[in-house]
């Protein structure tokens, strides 16, 4: 056992080394991806595809949720690169949902990114610029200079393949500005790259070659050798769209000869190609010709080759698909067997214990039963007590409230009618202290004038209302609270007049509660009327009564 732990560790270990390998690998093609015609195809992917497939088989095993979304990345990746964007797809979706949460932020970016890449050569750049820029939001977070680099530069060919050439110069040039912060020189020669096509396409042929010829320096100081064979190629097909032939015939043997050292064989076919274009230019026949059976030949090889790679590759998915099958099956039967062998051991001992309880149960069984209908008896019966002390509870409780409300209904009316009854006095000693004033007898005047006043006083003092309030909405219980959330534009004045018609006090007694002549209640109902949006015709005291 400790054997097989060992051996498992230590390929688990091995995979991991393996991984990071692919990972720089594949990530590194996926950089130069979206400006290439077509993706690149990794050699040997049947290979590829077996490391990568029995890594992922390791880590679901192992249950490293961090290590099987790197492998469903890399598996995206692959399956990208042989141009099944579907299976891509799924694998790069997958990977973005088993990332744990605390991955880091670039590590989830390149997924994003690598996944927007796939939308954009299945033709979705919708998909593929909302995978973009939820990379660059996690680059940005990363502080990763070269990976907002990396986004930017594919925007940017998004827009260039839309044919927006402005746009797409502007974020190849926010691209250029941070591979320079981060003195990325590999970066920055793809940029290069980019910017010099988008000007090769507005036909701004000296601008290019300027661009052109600082990713080749750039190239050749990293020692990229295919980057360096597209650059030339590209200075070669500048040279031929300005008419100077022979200097696009040394650029493309230039290239030629790398390609052929390098064993480049996608590039030298496409020299091939732009070699017979311009001696077609030049009017040299037999070139053409020659260099077309050339590039022919060549397409035919890269085709044979390409097929047995695929051929490879499927006969490869078809054994690892048919491996997991027969392992699925294996195990279910396992599981099949272990289940029947638990169950039969469940059944037996289940059966003795059954045979043993079975007995005892039947004893038990009439004592439990006549126990529990005793209980249940007992339960009722403190039930039912319970609910008629309850009822009897609430019978009380009713009549006491219905007591108070009645006492607090004849206090509020004990209380306005002594309301009315003080004021109708004072009222009357005002009118009998006025006429005495009119007299000639001027050494009461003036303190009579003192007794008016008191009295005037006193008709304004307000503690009276607060006391009123109090028992008011005691009888009537938030119905003040109610109709101010209604209206809340009602003064402490209005409240008042409305408290009086909610109680049903006639006019006479309301101005003489109010201390304000009929007609300036009859202003004062006007007021209120417009204040609550009263119709014409409408009763207020009806409106004041039936409020709720």
């Amino acid at each position: 056992m400790f054997i097989v732990k060992g051996r498992v560790k230590s390929f688990f270990l091995f995979s991991g080394m393996c991984i990071t390998i692919t990972m720089l690998v594949l990530d590194c093609a996926f950089a130069q991806s979206v400006t290439d015609p077509e993706p690149k195809r990794p050699a040997n992917p049947d290979s590829l595809y077996r490391v990568l497939k029995n890594g992922l088989d390791l880590a679901i095993q192992q249950g490293n949720a961090g290590a099987e979304g790197d492998y469903l990345h890399q598996l995206g990746t692959f399956f990208y690169h042989q141009g099944n964007y579907v299976r891509a797809t799924s694998n790069l979706l997958q990977a973005i949902k088993k990332y744990p949460a605390d991955v880091l932020p670039g590590q989830l970016a390149g997924t994003h990114h690598n996944l927007g890449v796939v939308y954009f050569y299945n033709r979705q750049p919708v998909l593929a610029r909302r995978q973009f820029e939820l990379a660059l939001q996690l680059y940005t977070r990363a502080k990763d200079p070269s990976g907002i680099g990396r986004v930017y530069g594919s925007i940017g060919q998004v827009y260039e393949k839309k044919g927006d050439l402005d746009s797409a110069r502007i974020f190849e040039r926010l691209a250029l500005r941070q591979y320079a912060a981060a003195k990325d020189n590999k970066g920055l020669a793809k940029i290069f790259e980019n910017i010099g096509s988008i000007f090769e396409d507005q036909a701004m042929y000296d601008s290019a070659r300027t661009y052109f010829s600082q990713a080749l320096m750039l190239n050749q100081q990293n020692g990229d050798v295919l980057a360096q064979i597209e650059v030339i190629d590209n200075l070669g097909d500048i040279a031929r769209k300005t008419g100077r032939y022979p200097e696009a015939l040394r650029y493309y043997r230039q290239a030629k000869q790398l390609a052929t050292v390098n064993r480049e064989k996608y590039q030298l076919n496409s020299i091939y190609r732009d070699l017979a274009k311009t001696y077609r230019l030049m009017q040299q026949p037999d070139s053409v010709i020659a260099y077309l059976e050339l590039s022919h030949d060549l397409s035919d090889e890269i085709y044979t080759i390409e097929n047995n790679r695929q051929i490879a590759l499927m006969q490869t998915l078809y054994e690892v698909e048919q491996k997991n099958n027969e392992i699925i099956q294996l195990n279910a039967a396992k599981r099949i067997d272990m289940i029947l062998l638990l169950a039969a051991v469940l059944v037996i001992v289940l059966t003795g214990v059954l045979a043993f309880l079975y007995s005892s149960r039947q004893r038990l069984k009439l004592r439990n039963q006549q126990a529990l209908h005793e209980q249940n008896n007992r339960i009722f019966e403190a039930r039912h007590e319970l609910v008629q002390a309850e009822l009897k509870n609430r019978q009380l409780e009713e009549e006491s409230l219905k007591k108070q409300l009645e006492l607090k209904s004849q206090s509020l009316s004990t209380y306005t009618l002594h309301l009315i009854q003080k004021n109708q006095m004072l009222d009357e000693l005002k009118n009998e202290l006025t006429m005495l004033v009119r007299d000639e007898k001027r050494d009461q005047k003036k303190q009579l004038r003192q007794v008016i006043q008191k009295i005037n006083l006193s008709f304004s003092q307000d503690d009276y209302w607060e006391e009123f309030r109090t028992v008011f909405d005691q009888v009537h219980q938030e119905f003040v609270a109610r109709i101010t959330q209604a209206f809340p534009n009602l003064t402490a004045y209005d409240l008042r007049v409305i408290a009086l018609l909610k109680m049903n006090i006639n006019s006479a007694d309301m101005a003489t509660l109010l201390g304000i002549t009929p007609d300036s209640l009859r202003v004062a109902r006007y007021r209120l009327r417009k204040k609550i949006n009263l119709k014409e015709g409408d009763s207020l005291t009806a409106f004041i009564r039936d409020f709720e």
